[in-house]
């Protein structure tokens, strides 16, 4: 199963019986194929945002392939780069069953766009690999993909020279910091958020996303009084400005570990009038300078310690 852009449980075997259906009806042997060249990664929500927002196509993919589970249980993407060459891979578990032939062709389409999200427009790859059996012709395959195309593959997968990894962002606009902890609770259960502390935190959490928090705005979206508010909290053996701290402080330690965005942009995001507000505000909650905090949290030196080897992750933890 996999995750629509709302968060809504959908079953491979519902998209495959759909695809199919819709073949069939526009008499089009590979729908999917039509189809490749228009579906975009953006169109994945939460998940494709924090890919999207990596500096470098490598740290995309990495991003990516840590956390298939939140896009789509059973799935499994990969890379393997070495030799000049690097091979991002992409196993559905929808293989195998009837109309997986359209969601294999989308799929590489949406790959594709995750590539050409940080590459030049006239880029294509040195060759597509499918795990879908040799058609009579494969002409339309190749004028599509703009390049060969390897049949009955052990995966679909796309290579291309492994310098691109080092690739960065075509777009120079802003893109939203997204971290690993966005994408998670975009899934939270609001009907599991069952004690006053859960539901203002969640409502603080909305609020530190925007840049401003403040007990006005939460007390008026949860329909109550600040004054009605702050007893709930007080029952709770806390207060609103030290609620509203740990939360900023767990959203800083977010930014600092999942992206790679400056202190000064970090402070910015979270409300504070001068990064050195934010330094010390920091300090108190974490014991540590954002400085020192990230240099020992550097996804960097992670990455670094993987160079030359293959990325591999499922979605079966979800």
């Amino acid at each position: 199963m996999f995750w629509s852009s709302s968060w809504t449980i959908i079953p491979h075997l519902v998209v495959t019986s759909f695809a199919c259906a819709a073949a069939r009806l526009a008499g089009e042997e590979y729908l999917g194929l039509l189809l490749a060249p228009h579906l975009t990664i953006a169109s994945k929500g939460r998940w494709a945002g924090y890919m999207l927002g990596a500096p470098t196509l490598g740290e995309a993919i990495r991003r990516g392939i840590a956390t298939i589970g939140f896009h789509s249980k059973g799935d499994v993407m990969s890379l393997v780069a070495g030799n000049g060459e690097a091979r991002l891979s992409y196993m559905s578990a929808a293989r195998g069953q009837t109309g997986y032939i359209h969601v294999a062709l989308g799929s590489v389409g949406i790959v594709l766009s995750l590539c050409r999200a940080f590459l030049p427009a006239h880029w294509q790859p040195l060759r597509i690999e499918l795990d879908i059996p040799r058609p009579p012709s494969t002409t339309a395959f190749e004028d599509v993909f703009g390049c060969p195309v390897v049949f009955d593959a052990p995966a679909l997968s796309v290579c291309f020279r492994e310098y691109r990894l080092r690739s960065r962002p075509r777009e120079n606009g802003t893109r939203p910091l997204l971290t690993v902890g966005d994408i998670a609770r975009v899934r939270v259960d609001w009907r599991k958020l069952n004690s006053p502390h859960d539901v203002i935190s969640a409502q603080i959490w909305t609020q530190v996303l925007t840049g401003t928090v403040s007990i006005e705005g939460v007390a008026h979206s949860l329909d109550t009084s600040v004054r009605t508010l702050q007893r709930e909290l007080n029952r709770e053996g806390t207060s609103f400005r030290a609620l509203a701290n740990t939360i900023r402080a767990r959203r800083a330690i977010e930014l600092l570990r999942d992206t790679n965005a400056s202190v000064t942009e970090i402070s910015a995001t979270l409300g504070y009038s001068a990064p050195a507000h934010f330094a010390r505000a920091f300090r108190r909650a974490v014991g540590a300078n954002p400085q020192e905090y990230r240099q020992r949290h550097d996804p960097q030196k992670v990455a670094a310690q993987d160079k030359g080897r293959g990325y591999r992750g499922t979605g079966r933890a979800v």
